[in-house]
């Protein structure tokens, strides 16, 4: 039984000296104090009980205060609890301090909880940086801008830039610049007279785009605009009028063919018309010899006269079949008298 509880005893022991083990990291306290730094052991295990890594807060402070810095472990532990990469924060601060650039903690942290990346914020400001435009990810081969004789001008330019510290937090990104120097050159190319003045003078782009301003409201300053390459691409205007004449000429073949429909439409309507007169007209002949006869028996017609109709009507045929020799026409209205009824 004894025995039994010696093990237990020892256990326990065990597991004490881990959990104190794990509480109190003696190895990172001793390299603090070596290092200069003020931290106590119930500071550390205070950390742990929190939650915080003492590691991630002890080892940056170290960092700090090898490089002169003075900074303060509860704004470290306070940075850390709201989110931050307090290693980070450290490194662009000592960053900072050796390039001569006025960073402080405040600033530091706030940028670095808006998102953004203030160790590389403070290299770009050191060393300026270049943005392709358009980016390398983006597949196009370039800014493609008309100039007003329709030739298509495709540009590569290529801006400087330093970051601005002060205008991180808030301050617009790189697809900003991108944005703006794009429009920028587009605008440019898009006022010239013709293509051949943008080639012989890329330089003027440049002016045009820095004179307007770009970097207001941007995380950035622009230092320089240069223009990488310009190819001409293909004759915009030509292709824009081709396809003008193609539609025009689409539209009046529409129209000529609404014509035609329509003159088709009024030839048949006339020939039904034709037709109609021409049933009236048969209609009406049939009448005559009726007539005739009514004349005949109530005396207002004698022999005489309907031989002198006859005569009339040959008269009529022979004056009619001398002027047209080809013979008489279908279209003729004058009616024989055969057709009067007279023969």
């Amino acid at each position: 039984m004894e025995t039994v509880l010696i093990a237990i005893a020892a256990v326990c022991i065990v597991l004490f000296l881990i959990v104190i083990a794990w509480l109190v990291p003696l190895g990172l306290w001793i390299t603090a104090i070596a290092a200069g730094v003020k931290v106590g052991i119930f500071d550390l295990v205070a950390m742990r009980l929190r939650r915080v890594p003492p590691s991630g807060i002890v080892e940056p402070q170290i960092n700090a205060t090898k490089a002169g810095l003075t900074l303060s472990l509860d704004d470290l532990e306070a940075h850390y609890l709201a989110g931050g990469r307090v290693a980070s924060v450290v490194a662009a601060l000592i960053a900072a301090d050796k390039a001569n650039i006025d960073l402080e903690f405040a600033q530091a942290a706030a940028i670095d909880l808006a998102g953004r990346n203030v160790l590389q914020a403070v290299q770009v400001s050191v060393t300026p940086e270049i943005i392709d435009i358009p980016s390398q990810e983006d597949p196009n081969t370039g800014i493609t801008a008309v100039a007003r004789d329709g030739i298509q001008l495709i540009v590569k330019a290529r801006v400087t830039v330093r970051a601005n510290i002060d205008r991180l937090v808030g301050g617009a990104t790189e697809d900003t610049i991108r944005a703006r120097v794009g429009e920028g050159i587009i605008t440019t190319i898009g006022s010239s007279t013709n293509h051949k003045q943008v080639l012989e003078n890329p330089v003027r782009i440049s002016e045009t785009v820095l004179e307007k301003g770009l970097e207001a409201g941007t995380a950035f300053t622009i230092l320089s605009i240069d223009i990488a390459d310009i190819n001409v691409g293909e004759n915009v205007g030509a292709k824009l009028q081709t396809d003008q004449a193609e539609a025009e000429l689409k539209i009046a073949r529409a129209k000529a063919e609404e014509r035609r429909a329509k003159a088709e439409a009024e030839e048949e309507e006339n020939k039904a018309y034709v037709e109609e007169m021409t049933v009236k007209l048969i209609e009406a002949e049939a009448e005559i010899p009726l007539s005739i006869s009514d004349s005949f028996n109530s005396e207002n017609m004698s022999v005489m006269d309907y031989y002198t109709l006859r005569n009339i009507l040959a008269d009529t045929e022979m004056r009619q079949s001398i002027a047209s020799p080809g013979g008489p026409k279908d279209t003729d209205t004058t009616r024989s008298s055969h057709s009067l009824g007279l023969s």
